[in-house]
This record gives structure tokens, C-alpha cells and sequence, in this order.
């Protein structure tokens, strides 16, 4: 199938303007998803299942191929993504209120590095339609895999009102999330990087934490786990700062990384925007994941993103120190059944990676 989609299918959809083909991607998606019974007999056909499900911050992983947040914004189909072969999806980013995000054209294709570079702007409908979506279409309770949600600042909130969003992103969909990343790394909302700065960091964290922490007490359960995502483009004092803070307040993981706004020197591409795949955000991302390992001693949980276009990438990033994988831009390059191929060939080698 991999031979069909990268020499048939791909040189279609490539035709398009980008973000055209990734609308028609979507309705296809969507479209799976409504029907359950033929997305469960492909999930049948396609699952793959580690001999010894992945245990990581209190939730079961059926492989440790996910989809990467960015494809389905409004969690509209991951009945699909599961029965394409995932073994979770995230979502989002979401954001309280629905926005368009920024002008069209806005996603862009570097085919020669395998990479896209998008300046999307956390277009979505709103927390309010996600969880909608979720609750109709894949309810928490009776999921086969884990469905993160991705959470962000809108456009036009100031940075010292920013919480507020993630407040209000965690309290209407705390129903339906099994975990919360919280996006603090896109390149496409102006200033959002700031909060990974000092001056932001520790509110933002301790009050999401906070609020995490009194929702499982009122409704008595355990704690949704806490992920943060970053940016490759941080010093290492600044990932030393943000990795201490996130062991201080027990954060459940961190996501490694984001898109870049650094460029090969060899890239055609001068759009403005973050790079993701390719072999130099695969370089860096990898670098992060195992300078994050090594200095925590591997105590914090890494999902690995940026690059995975092989199995090969899927296994540097193992070997670099994280659990998990998540795929993005891989996926568009490979094809629809690219995370099961990539599931099983991780599943044979996984002994090597224990």
C-alpha cells in the first residue's frame, strides 16, 4: 500500500495547493470515522499490538506510534486514525473560542527535505465543538487507544491572560481527555514562545497543575497526566529551567519537539513559518530527547516528535530516550498505513529498546 499511496496517490494530492489536499485528507478521515463497524474491522486489519501494552503515566498504549497534534484540530475522527494502525492520537490544538487562524496560504511543501512549513495559526472550532465531536464520535470509556488533547492560547489573548485559555481548555474537556499537552512551543502565535520563558513558566504550570489536581479530588479520581510541548529551539539552559520546573510541580512528560524556525542551509523554501520533517528537525529533535533524557536520568517520560519518516528515525528517537513516537509530516510524505508498518517493525524490534 506504501508503493500505491507515495508513486499514485501522493503525486495526485501534491497537485493541489497544500491545504486544499489536506481538506480533502480530513473529509476522508471524517468520513471513515462515521462509519464504526467498517473502522473496527480495519482496526482488526491494521492494530498492532505490543506483546506487553506500553505502560506510561498511568495509561495503556496498544504500540508507541501516535499522530501528532496538528491533523485532526477538532478531534473530529480519531476512530480513524486508530483503525489506520495509531496507537493514540492527540488533538488539537485547541483553543477556548473558535478562530481562523491566519491567511491562506499558510501550509507549504519542501518535497526535496520530505518537510512541510506551516504558519496555520491554531485554526479550530473551539473547545466547545471538541468536545462535542469526542462525546459523539469517541467517547473516553470506550476507546482502544489514549486520546490526548492539545491545548493552547488564542491570537488574541495577552500573554499575562494566557492561563485563562488553558484554564478554560482544561475545565471543557477534562471529560474527554485522557491527557493534556499544553502547547506553549508554536512558532505561529505571536509571543506564545514566551511562555517558555521564566517569567510565565511556573504560573502557568502551578495553576494548570493546581486546577488538574482539584478537579480529580471533587470527582475522585486520578489526576489527568500533565504533558508539556517544546521547542527545538531552545539553549539547553533553557530546557535545563523549563525540565526542572516541570519535575518541581510533577509534570507526567514532556513532548519533544515542536516545529523549527531554523532552516537547512540548503532549503528552496524561504516561506515564514515552522519546519516540520526532514532530517534537520529529526537531527534536533533527537538531540533534545536524549539531552533531556541523560540529564533527568530518564525520570521524565519523552514522546518523540519531529522527522519520523522511517523506521529507522522512529528508532533514533527510541535509542535518544523517548517512550513514545508521534508522527505529523511523516505521515503525509508515507501514506495512510505508514503508522502500522512502522508499529509492526517497531514491535519486532522493541526487545533491543527495553
Amino acid at each position: 500500500m506504501g508503493f500505491i499511496y507515495e508513486n499514485i496517490v501522493r503525486p495526485v494530492l501534491f497537485k493541489m495547493e497544500p491545504e486544499q489536499a489536506h481538506d480533502r485528507g480530513r473529509a476522508a478521515l471524517m468520513s471513515l470515522g462515521s462509519l464504526p463497524t467498517f473502522c473496527s474491522l480495519m482496526r482488526y486489519m491494521n492494530q498492532v499490538r505490543e506483546d506487553k501494552p506500553v505502560k506510561l503515566f498511568g495509561l495503556e498504549f496498544p504500540n508507541r506510534v501516535g499522530l501528532a497534534a496538528g491533523m485532526d484540530k477538532d478531534g473530529e475522527f480519531p476512530r480513524a486514525i486508530e483503525a489506520l494502525g495509531f496507537g493514540h492520537a492527540e488533538v488539537g490544538t485547541v483553543t477556548p473560542q473558535a478562530q481562523p487562524g491566519n491567511e491562506r496560504p499558510r501550509l507549504f511543501r519542501c518535497p526535496d527535505h520530505g518537510a512541510l512549513i506551516n504558519r496555520m495559526g491554531f485554526n479550530n472550532k473551539g473547545s466547545e465543538a471538541m468536545l462535542h465531536a469526542l462525546t459523539k464520535n469517541y467517547p473516553k470509556g470506550k476507546r482502544r487507544m489514549p486520546v490526548g488533547i492539545n491545548i493552547g492560547k488564542a491570537k488574541m489573548t495577552p500573554l499575562d491572560k494566557a492561563v485563562d485559555d488553558y484554564l478554560a481548555c482544561f475545565r471543557q474537556l477534562a471529560d474527554q481527555a485522557d491527557y493534556f499537552t499544553i502547547n506553549i512551543s508554536s512558532p505561529n502565535t505571536p509571543g506564545l514562545r514566551e511562555l517558555q520563558s521564566e517569567a510565565y513558566l511556573r504560573d502557568l504550570l502551578s495553576t494548570l497543575r493546581d486546577e488538574n489536581l482539584s478537579h480529580a479530588k471533587k470527582l475522585g479520581r486520578t489526576p489527568h497526566p500533565l504533558l508539556l510541548k517544546i521547542a527545538p529551539d531552545l539553549s539547553y539552559q533553557e530546557i535545563d529551567r523549563i525540565v526542572s520546573v516541570l519535575l518541581d510541580l510533577d509534570y507526567s512528560g514532556i513532548i519533544a519537539t515542536n516545529t523549527t524556525l531554523h532552516r537547512p542551509a540548503d532549503l528552496k523554501s524561504d516561506e515564514a513559518g515552522g519546519l516540520s520533517g526532514g532530517l534537520y528537525l529529526r537531527r534536533r529533535s533527537n538531540e533534545v530527547i536524549n539531552y533531556i533524557y541523560r540529564s533527568t536520568e530518564g525520570k521524565l517520560p519523552i514522546i518523540g516528535v519531529g522527522g519520523v519518516d522511517s523506521v529507522e528515525a522512529a528508532g533514533e528517537k527510541i535509542d535518544a530516550g523517548a517512550s513514545l513516537v508521534q508522527l505529523y509530516t511523516g505521515w503525509v510524505y508515507r501514506g495512510p498505513f505508514f503508522a502500522r508498518e512502522l508499529a509492526k517493525a517497531m514491535k519486532s524490534s522493541g526487545e533491543d529498546w527495553i
